[in-house]
């Protein structure tokens, strides 16, 4: 029987890859603060690191569903909620490539960890594209809050969101 349409609920197709970012804390909460911290950086960090993210995560991906081996993933998911909480809270503007190399690291980290995680049903790149999407429009959420969130208060707002960002992946990292 043919399907029309991609998602295939229950198989880990398009559907289970664009739910998965919105229903995970670690993840939701590390995407909403790369938007953040873009905007809060401002310039072309705005839309650089948000795109630079989940391409690099499609590599680590890859690289997860290919049993690619990569050590301490966990630990680097839970250390980047950490830094790019209190890069927010410390309003940490760094150099544009150092903010790319960071980002860069962490996402290989995430990337790698849905990979691996992949569930053998799953179709792939169905998966992929629908956790591709749904982490792109994470990060717009959290470029959204971060730019109004800086003109209405000044960016203290922001900077406690960071904070709270962070409280989240000391979570992570001892839960």
């Amino acid at each position: 029987m043919a399907q029309a349409h991609i998602i295939q609920s229950g198989t880990g197709g398009f559907g289970s890859g664009f739910e998965h970012p919105l229903t995970g804390a670690d993840h939701f909460l590390a995407m909403f603060a790369v938007g953040l911290w873009g905007a809060q950086i401002g310039g072309r960090s705005i839309w650089t690191l948000p795109v630079a993210f989940p391409l690099i995560m499609v590599v680590g991906g890859i690289a997860g569903i290919a049993g690619v081996p990569l050590p301490g993933v966990e630990i680097g998911i839970a250390l980047s909620i950490i830094a790019l909480g209190l890069a927010i809270a410390c309003a940490w503007r760094p150099a544009e490539w150092v903010a790319l190399l960071m980002i860069a690291v962490f996402a290989i980290c995430h990337g790698h960890a849905h990979g691996a995680e992949l569930p053998n049903a799953a179709d792939p790149a169905d998966y992929a594209i629908g956790f591709v999407i749904a982490t792109g429009l994470i990060h717009l959420l959290g470029i959204g809050f971060g730019l109004l969130l800086g003109k209405a208060f000044g960016g203290r707002l922001s900077q406690g969101l960071g904070g709270l960002i962070a409280a989240g992946g000391v979570y992570y990292l001892v839960a």
